[in-house]
C-alpha cells in the first residue's frame, strides 16, 4: 500500500521531508526499511542560520550530494532498490530530453531546491502532466492568496501532487516562487526504484 505524501514538521525540514516523500512516492509502505526513514533525518538539517543554530537553515547541498551517495551504496551493499544522482548547476534544468524529465519519464521522481517566498525550499517533483506543466509536491502546507496562471493548487491527490507548475517557471533564474534560480546555485536529487 502506497503512503499519501506529508508536509512539514516545521519551517526547516522542507529537505528531509521531500526526500521522504520521494521514498514514500517510489515504494510501498511494507518495502520502506525503518533505516532510511532514520538516517534521510539524520544527514539532513545540517546547515546553520546567522546566529550559530543548528538545523535552523534547513538542509545543505552536502547533505542532498551525501544522500544520493548513501542511497547508491545502500542499494549496492543491502540490495534495496534504488539509485539515486545528484545535480546541480547547469544540469539542474527541466528541459525536454533531459536527466530529471527522463528520470520522472521513467517513474522517478526529483527534490529540487526552489525560492518559495524568496527563501530556499525543497519541493518534490512526480509528474509530467504535459509539454509544459509538471505535478509537485510542496511540503510547506499554505493555500496560495490568489491564482496563478503558472502554479495551481490541487487538492485531491495526496500520492502524487499538490501543485501543477509550468516547467519554465522552475527555469527561471530569478528568485520568483518554485524558480530554481541562478544555474550556480541549482541543485536536484534524482531517485527511481531499480525494479518493478
Amino acid at each position: 500500500m502506497k503512503n499519501r505524501l506529508i508536509y512539514q514538521s516545521s519551517c526547516y525540514d522542507c529537505g528531509p521531508t521531500s526526500v521522504l516523500n520521494g521514498i514514500r512516492y517510489l515504494f510501498e509502505r511494507e518495502k520502506i526499511p525503518p533505516v532510511i526513514i532514520k538516517k534521510i533525518f539524520a544527514m539532513g538539517l545540517d546547515a546553520f542560520n546567522e546566529n550559530g543554530e543548528p538545523g535552523k537553515s534547513g538542509t545543505s547541498k552536502a547533505s542532498m550530494r551525501y544522500m544520493a551517495d548513501w542511497f547508491n551504496d545502500y542499494s549496492e551493499k543491502c540490495g534495496f532498490p534504488i539509485k539515486a544522482a545528484f545535480l546541480d548547476m547547469d544540469r539542474a534544468v527541466l528541459e525536454k530530453d533531459g536527466e530529471i524529465l527522463s528520470c520522472i519519464q521513467k517513474g522517478g521522481c526529483a527534490v529540487a531546491r526552489v525560492w518559495l517566498e524568496k527563501a530556499g525550499h525543497y519541493v518534490l517533483l512526480t509528474q509530467q502532466l504535459s509539454e509544459d506543466t509538471i505535478g509537485v509536491f510542496d511540503p510547506y502546507e499554505k493555500e496560495p492568496e490568489s491564482e496563478d496562471p503558472d502554479r495551481k493548487w490541487i487538492d485531491d491527490d495526496p500520492y502524487h501532487r499538490n501543485r501543477e507548475v509550468r516547467l519554465s517557471t522552475f527555469n527561471q533564474s530569478d528568485d520568483a516562487d518554485y524558480a530554481m534560480g541562478e544555474p550556480a546555485k541549482r541543485e536536484v536529487l534524482l531517485l527511481w526504484q531499480t525494479e518493478g
